[in-house]
Parts: structure tokens; sequence; C-alpha cells
């Protein structure tokens, strides 16, 4: 069996393989040849012949009613862990003859699942059939693949042929952000920052609509809202307030110390964690960036996304870790607390492979210390050290 499928693998994808009926007929052929041979009868002669050429046109038919066909992929929005993929190709008949009986696969990568088989009862000539389906996902990456195989056995079934397609997809899943509703992580630093920059000590507290600066002639684009109605009825023409924004503090570094090496379940945790804090900070009207060992500093929600979906321990090294802003440093090495900038914030997973002795904590900055056997959302929300 070692060797016969091989063999078989290698027919189907170049020319052609006999199904198990195609076997039986050329057996049931070969033995009415060969009584055709002893007995000389003629009807077994006809037999024989018809037997053969059915099997030279069963082998002829499906790699022909393949080369017509083209597959086109629409591009795969991204999702977060846990949703589905929507998957959608676009399978043309280019020839001039109807195809029938045909079977597609979606060749995924295995980490994402197992192949996805459609069949498809007949294509029509020139026309096309669109075929969507919806693929879970697990865990948080950047998905690609690249072949499409196409198979048939059309139109009598006794031989079976098949032909692979390039149609390169990427899929991206984005990492689980969790619903904090509060993070004294994020809350704490810029509470300090605030009472830097406000000599009477008070926090200043960042606003959404902000204190009337001046007021300017409308311009296409501006909010409907921002117009000042009573003065636009004085002068004849829109006026529209120009706003003084208070914010307090600075801005901080989400920084995801993907430089070493980490066990695979608090990595991923320590993605998690990245794009909750970072979308918490933006709820809070925070000044917020992300830093990784491979990117450097980057902002922007969807670019933070798919940098935190693509991020894997032991990343190259391109830029140091800021020293200019208080960082949330997310790491499993206790070593690298020592050196964080002023008003810096940790959170640490602890190594088991580690021995006790070398989980050293920088008590002078606020931190948690994760625990395995505890909720992720529940540790980020309680009381820092």
């Amino acid at each position: 069996m070692k060797i016969i499928k091989p063999i078989t693998n290698w027919l189907e994808t170049r020319a052609c393989a006999p199904a198990y009926s195609g076997w039986v007929l050329a057996g049931t052929a070969i033995c009415f040849f060969g009584a055709a041979i002893n007995t000389m009868a003629g009807w077994l002669y006809v037999i024989s012949g018809v037997s053969f050429a059915l099997l030279g046109v069963a082998a002829f038919l499906p790699p022909r009613s393949l080369r017509g066909i083209s597959i086109t992929r629409r591009p795969i929005q991204p999702v977060s862990a846990g949703n589905e993929l929507t998957v959608e190709l676009e399978i043309c008949n280019q020839a001039q003859q109807p195809v029938s009986l045909l079977q597609i696969e979606d060749i995924l990568p295995f980490v994402l699942g197992k192949p996805i088989q459609k069949a498809i009862e007949t294509i029509p000539s020139q026309g096309s059939y669109r075929w969507i389906y919806y693929q879970p996902t697990q865990r948080r990456g950047v998905y690609r693949w690249h072949t499409v195989e196409l198979a048939t056995g059309a139109p009598l079934g006794l031989f079976w042929c098949r032909r692979q397609r390039e149609c390169a997809a990427i899929a991206i899943v984005y990492p689980t952000v969790l619903p904090l509703a509060k993070c004294p992580l994020v809350d704490e630093m810029g509470q300090e920052e605030s009472k830097k920059d406000d000599p009477r000590g008070r926090p200043l507290q960042t606003a959404t609509a902000g204190l009337v600066r001046s007021l300017r002639p409308y311009r296409l684009g501006d909010p409907t809202r921002l117009i000042h109605w009573r003065t636009s009825a004085r002068y004849g023409e829109l006026r529209v307030r120009e706003l003084e924004i208070v914010t307090g503090g600075q801005e901080i570094i989400i920084a995801l110390d993907s430089a070493v090496n980490w066990e695979e379940e608090n990595f991923e945790q320590a993605v998690i964690t990245a794009a909750s804090l970072y979308f918490y900070a933006q709820r809070q009207q925070i000044q917020v960036q992300l830093w990784t060992a491979l990117t450097g500093l980057i902002k922007g929600d969807r670019f933070i996304l798919e940098t935190l979906a693509a991020a894997t321990a032991l990343e190259d090294v391109n830029t140091k870790v800021p020293e200019t802003y208080p960082l949330i440093w997310l790491t499993q090495n206790s070593l690298s607390l020592s050196s964080l900038p002023q008003g810096s914030r940790w959170v640490l997973w602890q190594n088991i492979s580690s021995p006790p002795e070398q989980v050293i904590i920088n008590w002078d900055y606020p931190g948690i210390i994760l625990q395995s056997d505890q909720a992720l959302q529940l540790q980020l929300q309680k009381t820092l050290r």
C-alpha cells in the first residue's frame, strides 16, 4: 500500500488514475480478451474491445474538462480570534462545454484547519460558480496558503484526476481584546503624570469637547455639532467653534518584550494583554503607542492589530526599547524590570521552567505578577503591587 499510494497520487496529478470501477472494468476486459483468444469467439472480441474503448474515453475526458477552469479568490477580511473567516472563491469555466461533477478543495494550513471540500454539480460554458464558506478560528495569527485543488471523474467515473491551481490567500486573525472596565496599569500612569504638569496638584481630565478658543468660518468636513448657530445668524455665514483641548499626562508606550524566549501560552496572553491595554488607553483618550522588538514604535488601530497578530517570540531586535516615555512592560524575564524608564509599569508572567532564585522583582515601579490559575481579565483590573 505504501508503494501504490504515491504512484496513484502521481498519476492523478499528472495524468489520471483508475478508480475502483476502472480497475474492475479493466480486469473484466482483459479476461474477455483472454477468453476470446482461447475460443476465437467474435462476440468476446467485441465485448473486450468495447470495454477497452470505454476505458480510453474515460481516461481522456477528465483531464480535458479541467483545462478551462480558473479560480479567483476575494480578499479575506480580518477577524478576531474565535470568530469565523469568510472565504470566497469564484470558479470560472472558460471552455465551450459545460463542466459537471467537479470537486474543489481549498488546501488550508494545518494550523488553521483541515482542507475544505465542495462538490459542484455543473458549471455552464463561460459561466462561473461562487463558493463561500466560513472557517472557524481559535488563535490569532497571519495565515497564508496558496493552493486550490480541482478533481473530477466525469463523465464515466472510471478514472480520477486532480489538478492544482495557484490561488494565494492571506487571512489575518487579530488577538482577543478584553473589555476592561478599569485598568490601574493605565489609569495610575495618567494620574501621576497629570499631577506633574498641573502646579495646583489636581489631575487634568481628558476632555472630549474642550474650551472654546475662537470662532472661524465653516470648512467642508467640519462636524455640524461644532457650528455656533447664534454667531452664524449674526454674520450670515456658518461659524465653527475651535476648541482648546485640555489633556493630562504624557504619551505612554505598551512594550512587548518579544526579543526573548517565551512559553507559548504566556506569550499568547501577553499579546492579548497588549491589545487590551492599547484599546483601553484609547477609550480613556490617552495617547498610546505599541513597541515590539521587530517593528519598533507603531500607532494606528489596524496596524497594531496586524502587528500583534503576526508577533512571535525571539523576534529580531531592530530597535532599542524607548527611554523617553514611561512604558507598560510586558515580559517573562524578571531581570529586565531593573532598567525601565521613570514612571513605568510592568506585567510579569512567571516562567515555570525558571528556578525560583532567578525571579527578581523590581519593586521601584508598580506592576502585576500574573497567576496562571486566575482569569487574565480580572488580574489586569486589580490594584497594582
